[in-house]
């Protein structure tokens, strides 16, 4: 008989080698990592639950601060440009901030300079004038017949009670504890740009570290573009409260509004604020044209009803499609979409969060997408 092939007995499985790994940071190895049983596995499961959940509630209760945060974070990303160009001129990077910062902080303070005195000024007129304006009023027939039959002034007299008075002095504590909030988280975001802006360059190469080491590189590309993109983005807003800052001088000097380079720079402050501070701004100044008479203050209004047309529809879209390279319509949807969702903060950052999708979309997503 033939010899029976013999088979070659079946391999049992090898475990797979326990790899240890040195961190390098002098603390040791790696360990093993726990055994995967049913009850590690739901108690893990369990415990990332609960992390998960109070996580989320740490978050809510810390959101107003992280607000802040994000916002001085964007503000150093927005004027690390500046930095970087002194920095280039030989400066060295602390002092590039400091003088960026003093640029900053001279430019509030000229704002401010142009406008307390005008109001301050037209303060003191008011008071000044108020007797006689009150003598007018008691003068005035028509407010005479009106309190002869509705009896006003005893209405006005009756309503302040103790009960309003407490009521009016705790509006005023919420208004003081509103001024002074303000005040803190104003000088909080200045403080957390400083610091932000002082070690940027410390904080994006160890956000890169988080990396994996073979997309590092492409990873790096792209975040220095999307940083590059925030910074372009300021650059536009600060071009557009410009614009509406010239615009507005020059229309308040034609038709003769005083103060008008005062007004032009409030109309130009707020412009800055996404949404809400256009509209802020054409309110001050038609209240001021009202001072000086009807027809102005109607001018005024139609010239900020147009103007702002004119801004959101053509200026904006055009503006930031060539610095932040956003297409009209991304721009003006993402702008809706972001004051919608986070308001103020929201219409801030949508525009470069486009930008920034629109990039990982282009450079990632569609070649990846393409090979398949």
């Amino acid at each position: 008989m033939p010899e029976e092939e013999q088979q070659p007995p079946e391999q049992q499985p090898v475990a797979p080698e326990r790899v240890e790994i040195d961190t390098g940071s002098g603390f040791g190895k790696l360990g093993r990592p726990l055994a995967r049983s049913p009850f590690v596995i739901g108690f893990l499961g369990g415990l990332g639950a609960l992390t998960a959940y109070y996580g989320v509630a740490a978050i809510r209760g810390a959101l107003n601060i992280l607000i802040l945060v994000f916002i001085a974070l964007f503000l150093a990303v927005g004027l690390n440009p500046a930095v970087v160009r002194l920095q280039r001129w030989k400066v060295p990077r602390g002092l590039a901030v400091a003088i960026v910062v003093l640029g900053v902080f001279l430019f509030f303070c000229g704002g401010l300079v142009a406008l307390v005195p005008p109001i301050v000024g037209q303060a003191d007129a008011f008071f000044d004038r108020l007797p006689a304006y009150l003598d007018d009023l008691n003068r005035n027939t028509t407010l005479r017949e009106l309190d002869t039959r509705y009896h006003v002034i005893e209405r006005m007299k009756t309503a302040v009670t103790p009960g309003s008075l407490t009521l009016a002095a705790g509006g005023l504590l919420g208004g003081i504890g509103l001024v002074f909030g303000t005040i803190f988280n104003i000088l909080t975001v200045v403080i957390l740009t400083i610091y932000f802006l002082a070690a940027f360059d410390r904080i994006k190469r160890g956000a890169y570290r988080l990396v994996p080491a073979s997309r590092r590189e492409r990873v790096q590309a792209l975040g220095d573009e999307v940083l590059t993109k925030v910074g372009a983005y300021i650059t536009g807003a600060l071009l557009i409260a410009l614009i509406a800052g010239v615009t507005t001088a020059a229309f308040l000097l034609i038709i003769g509004v005083p103060y008008a380079i005062a007004l032009a720079a409030i109309v130009a402050l707020f412009d800055l604020v996404p949404q809400i501070g256009a509209m802020l701004g054409a309110v001050s100044v038609s209240i001021v044209g009202f001072a000086v008479s009807v027809p102005i203050g109607i001018t005024c209004v139609v010239f900020f009803i147009l103007y702002q047309q004119l801004e959101n529809w053509l200026i904006y879209p055009r503006v930031m499609s060539r610095t932040v390279r956003v297409t009209d319509l991304a721009a003006i949807v993402a702008a809706l979409l972001g004051a919608a969702l986070l308001g103020v903060v929201g219409a801030l950052i949508a525009i470069p969060a486009v930008a920034a999708i629109q990039l990982i979309v282009r450079e990632v997503v569609i070649p990846r997408q393409e090979t398949r």
